[in-house]
């Protein structure tokens, strides 16, 4: 056989690959036996195929069960590998963003496990805190898991889809997870995420939720950060509704903002950005600077919130901490 006539076979052949039902089903059992690394491979190599001849739909379908089923057999590395490569071939095939598809990682989101990580040492560890430790390993895994594979969603919804900030539901998803799962929360994170979400309520509830259980000092500053998050995109809706629903939350728990400076300066502040008064926000600025000098970045956004509602330029426009926050 000539080489022309061999290569003609073989992409015949490859072309006329057949829909994905059966080595779906073969797989998932592969998993279910427990092999679940020659099972990845094969996901891998299969899928492969399906997005050399340009059937991507195909390799979807492949990938998210892959990732489901790994996922649901509290396989984390391997389940997180195949979401993420789930969401590279919504980009290699130019899918838009769409309900349909936001409804499929939202189901990949689901599947990965969710277990709470101790706070204190009971009879059941040892007296160096092994199996703790163990834990928090397996949490940071699972959160880094995760959040990689939100992330990617993130960057192809921003990529094609309508938000330049990428789809606001996925947002809130991403805060809500590193929020509840990661041994170590990051709540500057947790925040830039759901200040580029849709929903203040929800954050509104996490941060009552922090105040609960946080250090003393740390109350204020995570609210004041947050409504200067808002603030800085220019959503004086948004920052609003967060203070609104935070007060809400707080009167049927019995409880009231921390009385500080800082959140002082929040509840003046927001009332000045309603008008045209750049006077009095610096004024604000300056009486309050000891308490917006306690986190780095309230500087940066402040100067951020003068640009968006009066026009002030910047003299660092997006660098340093302001555009590290914001970065996908």
């Amino acid at each position: 056989m000539s080489r022309s006539l061999s290569m003609r076979g073989s992409m015949r052949s490859r072309r006329d690959l057949p829909p994905p039902g059966k080595t779906i089903e073969r797989l998932e059992s592969m998993v279910d036996g427990g092999n679940f690394y020659e099972a990845q491979q094969m996901y891998k190599s299969t899928s492969a195929r399906y997005i050399a001849v340009h059937k991507y739909s195909e390799a979807l379908d492949i990938l998210q069960s892959g990732a489901l089923v790994q996922l649901k057999h509290g396989q984390v590395t391997c389940g997180g590998e195949l979401a993420v490569l789930f969401v590279d071939i919504l980009i290699t095939g130019e899918f838009p963003y769409s309900e349909q598809f936001f409804d499929r990682i939202r189901k990949i989101y689901e599947a990965f496990p969710r277990i709470t990580v101790p706070h204190f040492l009971g009879e059941d560890y040892d007296d160096e805190g092994h199996k703790l430790s163990e834990a928090i390993s397996a949490a940071k895994v699972r959160a880094e898991s995760c959040s990689s594979f939100l992330k990617a969603a993130i960057r192809w919804s921003a990529e094609f889809g309508t938000s330049r900030n990428g789809s606001p539901e996925l947002h809130v998803m991403l805060a809500e997870y590193i929020y509840s799962e990661s041994p170590e929360t990051d709540m500057t994170k947790v925040s830039s995420h759901f200040v580029r979400g849709n929903d203040p309520k929800k954050f509104a509830s996490m941060l009552v939720n922090f105040m609960s259980k946080c250090y003393p000092g740390e109350d204020d500053t995570a609210i004041a950060r947050g409504v200067l998050m808002y603030l800085s995109q220019g959503n004086l809706r948004d920052a609003n509704l967060l203070m609104d629903e935070m007060k809400e939350q707080l009167k049927s728990v019995n409880s009231d903002f921390p009385k500080t400076d800082l959140i002082q300066f929040i509840m003046y502040l927001l009332p000045t950005l309603e008008r045209d008064a750049y006077p009095l926000f610096r004024t604000l600025r300056q009486k309050y600077k000891t308490s917006t000098d306690r986190d780095a970045v309230f500087q940066e956004l402040l100067d951020e919130i003068a640009a968006k509602f009066y026009n002030i330029q910047r003299q660092n426009p997006l660098e340093g901490l302001f555009s590290e926050m914001f970065r996908i």
